[in-house]
């Protein structure tokens, strides 16, 4: 049986900033249904990887291609358009707008009818979305304002609006930062439900090796703009050289 052909395919891409290179010749592909962690020590290129696929900047070469269809280069909403969700490592919600509001306001975007903004917005895709809030676990809390919930449900709340438009691919940028242990671990077993659910992609970076060996199926390390390793968690886990870029020695990851 041939594999299922990749969501996404990221080929040679490369971006420097002046003589820097940021990403230098990276290729990987995410599959179906799958969840990659692309992680990496500080200034690997991880941001700016997420940011060439989110089409927050343009490559300087190579390609990124979702179900087959070229998309590097393209701008942002027009990659969100096709399917591409996003979430960040310091939330986007609307702290002044309850939370029922922040997911209207996605579907909003995702329909086209920022334009009807000056009609009270109270109205529009109400039950779609306590539908995404009741996936998440928020549907509880759908009156209250964004400003007073703790940081977990905000990033849950955050997962819900990067929902909104039906995305084939979720990319998320350090997900559980600022989160407690417990709050980490149920945020990415939500993930991982969605992703059976849904059948979603999801790429995500994340520092914490506990997240990261616990739900990713498999793993891209970068290091100074290129990959040094890419496999399932155990391989990464035994590599030598991951280990001597996180630690400068031979320890082994720990989960904790």
């Amino acid at each position: 049986m041939n594999p299922s052909p990749a969501l996404l395919q990221v080929s040679h891409l490369s971006r420097a900033y002046g003589g820097v290179k940021a990403l230098d010749d990276v290729s990987f592909a995410v599959a179906p249904g799958q969840m990659l962690a692309l992680i990496g020590p500080n200034g690997a290129g991880k941001s700016t990887c997420f940011n060439l696929i989110n089409g927050q900047i343009r490559p300087d070469a190579g390609s990124i291609r979702l179900a087959g269809t070229e998309i590097g280069g393209l701008a942002s909403r027009q990659i969100w358009r096709r399917g591409v969700g996003r979430t960040f490592q310091i939330a986007a919600t609307f702290n002044s707008l309850t939370v029922l509001e922040n997911v209207q306001a996605a579907l909003l975007s995702h329909h086209r009818r920022l334009w009807q903004c000056w009609r009270p917005a109270s109205g529009f895709y109400r039950e779609q979305a306590m539908h995404l809030l009741e996936q998440v676990g928020m549907a509880g809390q759908a009156g209250r304002t964004a400003a007073v919930l703790a940081y977990g449900d905000v990033k849950r709340v955050e997962l819900a609006m990067a929902l909104s438009n039906q995305p084939r691919l979720l990319l998320m940028d350090e997900p559980t930062a600022g989160m407690a242990a417990r709050e980490r671990v149920e945020l990415m077993a939500l993930v991982r439900t969605l992703v059976s659910e849904r059948g979603l992609s999801v790429l995500f970076t994340e520092h914490s090796m506990d997240v990261v060996f616990a739900f990713a199926d498999r793993l891209v390390v970068l290091a100074r703009g290129g990959i040094i390793a890419e496999g399932d968690p155990e391989t990464i886990r035994r590599d030598e050289r991951v280990r001597q870029v996180y630690f400068g020695s031979g320890a082994t990851f720990q989960a904790s």
